[in-house]
Protein backbone atom coordinates (compact mmCIF):
# COMPACT_ATOMS: atom_id res chain seq x y z
CA UNK A 1 0.00 0.00 0.00
CA UNK A 2 1.43 3.16 -0.69
CA UNK A 3 -0.24 6.17 0.59
CA UNK A 4 0.19 9.92 -0.44
CA UNK A 5 -2.11 11.71 1.58
CA UNK A 6 -4.04 11.55 4.80
CA UNK A 7 -7.45 11.92 4.45
CA UNK A 8 -10.54 10.12 4.65
CA UNK A 9 -13.26 11.48 1.44
CA UNK A 10 -14.99 9.54 -0.66
CA UNK A 11 -12.90 7.58 -2.45
CA UNK A 12 -14.15 5.13 -5.60
CA UNK A 13 -11.80 2.25 -7.10
CA UNK A 14 -10.14 1.95 -10.22
CA UNK A 15 -8.43 -1.43 -11.69
CA UNK A 16 -6.37 -1.52 -14.20
CA UNK A 17 -4.66 -4.09 -16.33
CA UNK A 18 -3.36 -4.30 -20.45
CA UNK A 19 -7.00 -4.66 -21.71
CA UNK A 20 -9.38 -3.02 -19.33
CA UNK A 21 -10.21 -0.28 -16.72
CA UNK A 22 -12.84 -1.21 -14.24
CA UNK A 23 -14.34 0.93 -11.96
CA UNK A 24 -16.10 0.85 -8.60
CA UNK A 25 -17.84 2.82 -6.25
CA UNK A 26 -19.31 2.02 -2.78
CA UNK A 27 -21.10 4.08 -0.20
CA UNK A 28 -21.51 2.79 3.22
CA UNK A 29 -25.34 3.47 4.70
CA UNK A 30 -25.75 1.72 8.02
CA UNK A 31 -24.29 -1.57 8.50
CA UNK A 32 -23.98 -2.03 4.84
CA UNK A 33 -22.54 -1.03 1.46
CA UNK A 34 -24.47 0.37 -1.33
CA UNK A 35 -22.89 -0.14 -5.13
CA UNK A 36 -23.73 3.53 -6.65
CA UNK A 37 -21.38 3.47 -9.80
CA UNK A 38 -19.55 1.25 -12.16
CA UNK A 39 -18.07 0.90 -15.14
CA UNK A 40 -15.88 -0.88 -17.71
CA UNK A 41 -13.74 0.39 -20.54
CA UNK A 42 -11.55 -1.34 -22.75
CA UNK A 43 -8.11 -0.71 -23.50
CA UNK A 44 -6.18 -0.42 -27.02
CA UNK A 45 -3.20 -3.39 -26.69
CA UNK A 46 0.08 -1.70 -25.88
CA UNK A 47 -1.17 1.54 -23.96
CA UNK A 48 -0.32 -0.45 -20.72
CA UNK A 49 1.93 -3.26 -21.21
CA UNK A 50 2.70 -6.27 -18.44
CA UNK A 51 0.85 -3.34 -15.72
CA UNK A 52 3.56 -0.74 -17.18
CA UNK A 53 2.14 2.17 -18.75
CA UNK A 54 2.96 3.13 -22.25
CA UNK A 55 1.31 5.74 -23.34
CA UNK A 56 0.42 8.43 -21.04
CA UNK A 57 -1.88 10.21 -23.07
CA UNK A 58 -4.30 7.48 -23.96
CA UNK A 59 -4.63 6.40 -21.26
CA UNK A 60 -5.64 9.98 -19.39
CA UNK A 61 -8.58 9.46 -22.48
CA UNK A 62 -9.36 5.84 -21.19
CA UNK A 63 -9.39 7.21 -17.43
CA UNK A 64 -11.63 10.18 -18.12
CA UNK A 65 -14.25 8.26 -20.25
CA UNK A 66 -14.39 5.76 -17.95
CA UNK A 67 -15.52 8.56 -15.29
CA UNK A 68 -17.95 10.37 -17.13
CA UNK A 69 -19.83 7.42 -18.85
CA UNK A 70 -20.45 5.83 -15.34
CA UNK A 71 -23.65 3.17 -14.90
CA UNK A 72 -25.76 4.75 -11.43
CA UNK A 73 -24.58 7.58 -9.82
CA UNK A 74 -22.28 9.99 -11.14
CA UNK A 75 -19.03 10.83 -9.67
CA UNK A 76 -19.11 13.42 -6.89
CA UNK A 77 -15.39 13.18 -5.87
CA UNK A 78 -12.31 13.53 -7.70
CA UNK A 79 -10.43 10.58 -5.04
CA UNK A 80 -9.41 7.30 -6.03
CA UNK A 81 -7.89 4.52 -4.54
CA UNK A 82 -5.73 2.42 -7.72
CA UNK A 83 -4.53 -0.78 -8.06
CA UNK A 84 -0.74 -1.44 -8.79
CA UNK A 85 0.31 -3.97 -11.27
CA UNK A 86 1.04 -7.66 -9.61
CA UNK A 87 3.74 -8.44 -12.11
CA UNK A 88 5.99 -5.56 -10.69
CA UNK A 89 5.51 -5.99 -7.46
CA UNK A 90 7.72 -8.03 -4.99
CA UNK A 91 6.88 -9.03 -1.33
CA UNK A 92 8.02 -10.58 0.87
CA UNK A 93 7.67 -11.70 4.84
CA UNK A 94 10.22 -11.16 6.67
CA UNK A 95 11.58 -11.18 10.25
CA UNK A 96 12.58 -8.89 12.62
CA UNK A 97 13.40 -8.11 16.57
CA UNK A 98 10.83 -6.94 18.26
CA UNK A 99 11.37 -2.82 18.56
CA UNK A 100 8.72 0.18 18.46
CA UNK A 101 7.13 1.34 15.42
CA UNK A 102 8.98 4.38 14.78
CA UNK A 103 12.63 1.91 14.82
CA UNK A 104 10.70 -0.24 12.76
CA UNK A 105 10.18 2.66 10.23
CA UNK A 106 13.96 2.79 10.26
CA UNK A 107 15.19 -0.62 10.16
CA UNK A 108 12.58 -2.46 7.75
CA UNK A 109 14.22 -0.36 4.67
CA UNK A 110 17.81 -1.68 5.63
CA UNK A 111 16.71 -5.62 6.17
CA UNK A 112 14.05 -6.12 3.01
CA UNK A 113 17.05 -4.85 1.12
CA UNK A 114 18.81 -8.33 1.59
CA UNK A 115 15.65 -9.55 -0.01
CA UNK A 116 14.63 -7.53 -2.86
CA UNK A 117 16.15 -7.66 -6.61
CA UNK A 118 16.40 -4.05 -6.51
CA UNK A 119 17.98 -1.56 -5.01
CA UNK A 120 16.07 0.67 -1.67
CA UNK A 121 16.69 3.93 -3.59
CA UNK A 122 14.96 2.61 -6.67
CA UNK A 123 11.79 1.38 -4.91
CA UNK A 124 8.90 2.65 -2.46
CA UNK A 125 8.42 0.29 0.45
CA UNK A 126 5.54 -0.91 2.57
CA UNK A 127 5.22 -3.04 5.31
CA UNK A 128 2.56 -4.26 7.68
CA UNK A 129 3.10 -6.67 10.94
CA UNK A 130 1.71 -9.85 10.88
CA UNK A 131 -0.35 -10.92 14.02
CA UNK A 132 1.26 -14.50 14.86
CA UNK A 133 -1.05 -14.73 18.15
CA UNK A 134 1.95 -15.35 20.06
CA UNK A 135 2.47 -12.77 22.26
CA UNK A 136 5.69 -14.16 23.68
CA UNK A 137 7.30 -14.57 20.10
CA UNK A 138 10.64 -12.53 20.70
CA UNK A 139 10.51 -11.37 16.94
CA UNK A 140 7.86 -9.85 14.15
CA UNK A 141 6.65 -11.44 11.19
CA UNK A 142 6.37 -8.36 8.75
CA UNK A 143 4.55 -8.32 4.88
CA UNK A 144 6.77 -6.00 3.03
CA UNK A 145 5.65 -4.45 -0.22
CA UNK A 146 8.00 -3.20 -2.43
CA UNK A 147 7.12 -1.34 -6.27
CA UNK A 148 9.89 -0.08 -8.64
CA UNK A 149 9.38 3.82 -8.60
CA UNK A 150 8.92 4.44 -11.97
CA UNK A 151 5.52 2.47 -12.23
CA UNK A 152 4.10 3.95 -9.24
CA UNK A 153 5.68 7.92 -10.55
CA UNK A 154 4.01 6.93 -13.73
CA UNK A 155 0.94 5.80 -12.18
CA UNK A 156 1.03 9.33 -9.93
CA UNK A 157 1.48 11.22 -13.02
CA UNK A 158 -1.64 9.82 -15.10
CA UNK A 159 -4.13 9.79 -12.76
CA UNK A 160 -3.20 13.30 -11.35
CA UNK A 161 -3.31 14.62 -15.26
CA UNK A 162 -6.79 12.97 -15.77
CA UNK A 163 -8.01 15.96 -13.01
CA UNK A 164 -7.66 12.70 -10.29
CA UNK A 165 -6.36 12.55 -6.87
CA UNK A 166 -4.51 9.04 -6.44
CA UNK A 167 -4.53 9.62 -2.70
CA UNK A 168 -3.97 5.46 -2.20
CA UNK A 169 -2.04 2.76 -4.66
CA UNK A 170 -2.23 -0.49 -3.54
CA UNK A 171 -1.02 -3.80 -5.45
CA UNK A 172 -3.80 -5.99 -6.49
CA UNK A 173 -2.90 -8.92 -4.43
CA UNK A 174 -4.05 -6.41 -1.41
CA UNK A 175 -7.29 -5.67 -2.80
CA UNK A 176 -8.09 -8.95 -4.36
CA UNK A 177 -7.67 -10.80 -0.52
CA UNK A 178 -9.80 -7.69 1.17
CA UNK A 179 -12.93 -8.76 -1.60
CA UNK A 180 -12.48 -12.37 -0.64
CA UNK A 181 -10.91 -13.40 2.46
CA UNK A 182 -14.30 -13.12 5.31
CA UNK A 183 -13.14 -10.43 7.85
CA UNK A 184 -9.47 -10.36 7.03
CA UNK A 185 -8.85 -13.65 8.49
CA UNK A 186 -8.16 -17.53 7.53
CA UNK A 187 -7.64 -20.56 10.00
CA UNK A 188 -5.86 -22.35 7.20
CA UNK A 189 -3.29 -21.59 4.33
CA UNK A 190 -5.90 -20.47 1.05
CA UNK A 191 -4.80 -19.77 -2.48
CA UNK A 192 -6.11 -17.41 -4.35
CA UNK A 193 -5.82 -17.34 -8.56
CA UNK A 194 -7.03 -13.89 -10.17
CA UNK A 195 -7.24 -15.92 -13.66
CA UNK A 196 -7.08 -12.78 -15.98
CA UNK A 197 -7.46 -12.20 -19.67
CA UNK A 198 -4.01 -11.79 -19.98
CA UNK A 199 -1.90 -12.83 -16.76
CA UNK A 200 -2.97 -14.64 -13.64
CA UNK A 201 -2.07 -14.24 -10.24
CA UNK A 202 -1.28 -16.60 -7.64
CA UNK A 203 -1.84 -15.36 -4.21
CA UNK A 204 -1.13 -17.59 -0.76
CA UNK A 205 -3.25 -16.22 2.64
CA UNK A 206 -3.07 -17.61 6.08
CA UNK A 207 -3.55 -16.16 9.52
CA UNK A 208 -4.39 -12.42 8.32
CA UNK A 209 -2.08 -11.73 5.90
CA UNK A 210 -0.82 -12.60 2.83
CA UNK A 211 2.25 -14.43 2.94
CA UNK A 212 3.77 -15.63 -0.74
CA UNK A 213 2.63 -14.01 -4.03
CA UNK A 214 3.68 -14.31 -7.85
CA UNK A 215 2.61 -13.52 -11.28
CA UNK A 216 2.12 -16.12 -13.93
CA UNK A 217 1.75 -15.84 -17.44
CA UNK A 218 -1.01 -18.16 -18.15
CA UNK A 219 -4.09 -15.80 -19.20
CA UNK A 220 -7.79 -16.81 -20.30
CA UNK A 221 -7.12 -15.54 -23.63
CA UNK A 222 -4.40 -18.22 -23.74
CA UNK A 223 -7.01 -20.38 -23.73
CA UNK A 224 -9.13 -18.90 -26.56
CA UNK A 225 -5.76 -18.79 -28.79
CA UNK A 226 -5.31 -22.78 -28.05
CA UNK A 227 -8.77 -23.02 -29.33
CA UNK A 228 -8.35 -20.83 -32.32
CA UNK A 229 -5.32 -23.09 -33.56
CA UNK A 230 -6.55 -26.65 -32.45
CA UNK A 231 -9.70 -26.25 -34.13
CA UNK A 232 -8.80 -23.82 -37.14
CA UNK A 233 -11.40 -21.36 -36.32
CA UNK A 234 -11.16 -17.48 -35.83
CA UNK A 235 -10.49 -16.28 -32.55
CA UNK A 236 -14.07 -14.87 -31.78
CA UNK A 237 -15.12 -18.16 -32.72
CA UNK A 238 -12.86 -19.71 -30.32
CA UNK A 239 -13.67 -17.20 -27.47
CA UNK A 240 -17.84 -18.00 -28.28
CA UNK A 241 -16.97 -21.78 -28.29
CA UNK A 242 -14.99 -21.24 -24.72
CA UNK A 243 -17.29 -19.18 -23.30
CA UNK A 244 -20.72 -21.33 -24.37
CA UNK A 245 -19.08 -25.21 -23.60
CA UNK A 246 -16.16 -24.38 -21.17
CA UNK A 247 -14.70 -28.02 -19.68
CA UNK A 248 -17.93 -29.71 -19.70
CA UNK A 249 -18.41 -33.17 -21.32
CA UNK A 250 -21.62 -32.11 -23.22
CA UNK A 251 -19.61 -30.32 -25.77
CA UNK A 252 -20.44 -30.66 -29.19
CA UNK A 253 -18.29 -34.00 -30.40
CA UNK A 254 -16.97 -31.77 -33.42
CA UNK A 255 -15.31 -29.01 -30.76
CA UNK A 256 -13.08 -31.00 -28.25
CA UNK A 257 -12.64 -27.43 -26.23
CA UNK A 258 -10.84 -29.48 -23.42
CA UNK A 259 -8.72 -31.59 -25.65
CA UNK A 260 -7.50 -27.98 -27.29
CA UNK A 261 -7.28 -26.27 -24.08
CA UNK A 262 -5.39 -29.13 -21.60
CA UNK A 263 -1.78 -28.04 -22.54
CA UNK A 264 -2.67 -24.38 -21.03
CA UNK A 265 -4.56 -26.22 -18.48
CA UNK A 266 -1.78 -28.27 -17.39
CA UNK A 267 0.50 -25.98 -17.58
CA UNK A 268 -1.68 -23.98 -14.59
CA UNK A 269 -1.76 -27.02 -12.82
CA UNK A 270 2.06 -27.37 -12.76
CA UNK A 271 2.56 -23.85 -11.94
CA UNK A 272 0.35 -24.37 -9.22
CA UNK A 273 2.30 -27.37 -7.78
CA UNK A 274 5.41 -25.02 -8.26
CA UNK A 275 4.80 -22.42 -6.17
CA UNK A 276 2.75 -24.63 -3.27
CA UNK A 277 6.12 -26.41 -2.94
CA UNK A 278 8.17 -23.37 -2.67
CA UNK A 279 6.04 -21.52 -0.22
CA UNK A 280 5.90 -25.25 2.09
CA UNK A 281 9.47 -25.64 1.91
CA UNK A 282 10.52 -21.99 2.24
CA UNK A 283 8.16 -20.10 4.98
CA UNK A 284 8.26 -20.83 8.50
CA UNK A 285 4.92 -22.16 10.00
CA UNK A 286 5.82 -22.36 13.59
CA UNK A 287 3.08 -19.83 14.44
CA UNK A 288 0.35 -20.70 11.94
CA UNK A 289 -2.18 -22.73 12.95
CA UNK A 290 -2.57 -23.56 9.83
CA UNK A 291 0.77 -25.57 9.67
CA UNK A 292 1.02 -24.51 5.93
CA UNK A 293 -1.77 -26.55 5.02
CA UNK A 294 -3.27 -25.77 2.10
CA UNK A 295 -7.21 -25.46 2.73
CA UNK A 296 -8.94 -24.55 -0.51
CA UNK A 297 -7.96 -22.95 -3.57
CA UNK A 298 -10.24 -19.79 -4.78
CA UNK A 299 -10.53 -18.70 -8.01
CA UNK A 300 -12.00 -15.15 -9.37
CA UNK A 301 -10.92 -12.88 -12.38
CA UNK A 302 -12.69 -13.24 -15.81
CA UNK A 303 -11.45 -16.45 -16.74
CA UNK A 304 -12.74 -18.13 -13.63
CA UNK A 305 -16.17 -18.39 -15.30
CA UNK A 306 -14.55 -21.31 -17.25
CA UNK A 307 -17.48 -24.11 -17.18
CA UNK A 308 -15.59 -27.12 -15.89
CA UNK A 309 -12.70 -25.37 -14.49
CA UNK A 310 -12.76 -25.69 -10.83
CA UNK A 311 -13.88 -29.43 -11.08
CA UNK A 312 -10.85 -29.63 -13.53
CA UNK A 313 -8.44 -27.85 -10.73
CA UNK A 314 -9.56 -30.52 -8.15
CA UNK A 315 -8.98 -33.56 -10.00
CA UNK A 316 -5.68 -32.62 -10.12
CA UNK A 317 -4.91 -31.33 -7.11
CA UNK A 318 -7.28 -32.92 -4.60
CA UNK A 319 -7.76 -29.77 -3.07
CA UNK A 320 -11.43 -27.92 -2.73
CA UNK A 321 -11.81 -25.13 -5.28
CA UNK A 322 -14.37 -22.56 -5.50
CA UNK A 323 -15.30 -19.42 -7.23
CA UNK A 324 -15.12 -16.60 -5.18
CA UNK A 325 -17.66 -14.25 -3.62
CA UNK A 326 -16.27 -10.30 -4.19
CA UNK A 327 -19.19 -9.65 -2.03
CA UNK A 328 -17.78 -11.48 0.74
CA UNK A 329 -16.91 -8.30 3.34
CA UNK A 330 -19.53 -6.45 1.32
CA UNK A 331 -22.97 -6.54 2.99
CA UNK A 332 -24.91 -5.04 0.43
CA UNK A 333 -28.46 -3.74 1.53
CA UNK A 334 -31.35 -5.76 -0.27
CA UNK A 335 -33.74 -2.42 -0.31
CA UNK A 336 -30.67 -1.24 -2.47
CA UNK A 337 -30.35 -2.05 -6.66
CA UNK A 338 -27.33 -3.52 -6.32
CA UNK A 339 -27.16 -5.19 -9.57
CA UNK A 340 -25.41 -2.83 -10.96
CA UNK A 341 -22.49 -5.26 -12.37
CA UNK A 342 -23.67 -7.95 -14.13
CA UNK A 343 -23.59 -11.26 -11.90
CA UNK A 344 -21.73 -12.52 -14.75
CA UNK A 345 -18.89 -9.76 -14.86
CA UNK A 346 -18.93 -10.08 -10.66
CA UNK A 347 -15.57 -12.26 -10.90
CA UNK A 348 -13.96 -10.00 -13.19
CA UNK A 349 -14.70 -6.79 -10.55
CA UNK A 350 -13.05 -8.51 -7.69
CA UNK A 351 -9.87 -6.30 -7.46
CA UNK A 352 -12.08 -3.09 -8.55
CA UNK A 353 -14.45 -4.40 -5.67
CA UNK A 354 -11.54 -5.03 -3.62
CA UNK A 355 -10.32 -1.35 -3.53
CA UNK A 356 -13.63 0.54 -3.79
CA UNK A 357 -14.21 -1.39 -0.26
CA UNK A 358 -10.96 -0.12 1.33
CA UNK A 359 -12.66 3.25 0.00
CA UNK A 360 -15.97 2.91 1.57
CA UNK A 361 -15.22 1.64 4.66
CA UNK A 362 -14.45 4.67 7.14
CA UNK A 363 -12.94 2.73 9.59
CA UNK A 364 -11.16 0.40 7.17
CA UNK A 365 -9.05 3.51 6.26
CA UNK A 366 -8.90 4.55 9.53
CA UNK A 367 -6.88 1.78 10.15
CA UNK A 368 -4.60 2.24 7.60
CA UNK A 369 -3.76 5.68 7.85
CA UNK A 370 -2.59 4.72 11.71
CA UNK A 371 0.07 2.01 9.60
Amino acid sequence: MFKFLNLNPEIFGIDINDLSLRLIKLKKRGKGFSLVSFNEVGIKPGLVKEGAIQDQEALIKVINLACSTVKGEKLDTKYVIVSLPEEKSFSQVIQMPKMAKEELMTAVPYEAENYIPLTIDKVYLDFQVISTHKDDSSHLDLLVNVMPKPIVDSYVSTFKRAGLIPCILEVESQAIVRALVKKGESVFSTIFIDFGRTKSSFIIFSGNSIRFTSSMPISSQQLTSAISDKLGISFDKAEELKIRHGLNPETEKKYDIKKAVNPVLNDLVAQIKKYMSFYQGHVSHEYFSSGGRIGKIVLCGGGANLKGLTNFIFEELKIPVELGNPFTNIFLQKNINNQLVPLQKMLSFTTALGLALRGADDANLDNYNDN
